[in-house]
């Protein structure tokens, strides 16, 4: 499974150096943070209203939509899917009531 996740990665990088004319990443990158910011918060509203609506599959469909453009936010930031996985496996078998409170501030 994370080997999507790999190539993804990649193929966004890539499109940093692509022309935004024929790149709808390259595009998203030139318009800037708030830009992929702004797409992150509609596809994160289409992910809600989705799950609202109870069909699986459009659930599924804009869930993908949303870790997509969140990836996309991670590589103008110069990560990867990669520093979320190793939080994530970080947090593993920890109650999320004690993660939370071992957070700073």
């Amino acid at each position: 499974m994370n080997d999507v996740l790999v190539r993804l990665s990649q193929v966004l990088e890539e499109r940093k150096g692509a022309d935004p004319e024929s790149s709808y990443v390259a595009k998203l990158y030139g318009k800037g943070l708030d830009a992929i910011l702004k797409k992150i918060g509609e596809e994160a509203t289409e992910t809600v209203m989705a799950a609202k609506d109870g069909d699986p599959d459009k659930l599924v469909h804009e869930v993908a939509d949303l870790w997509f453009h969140t990836l996309v936010l991670l590589a103008h930031q110069g990560l990867g899917p990669a520093a979320v996985l190793a939080e994530l496996d970080r947090r593993f078998g920890l109650s999320g009531i004690a993660e939370k409170a071992a957070r700073p501030g």
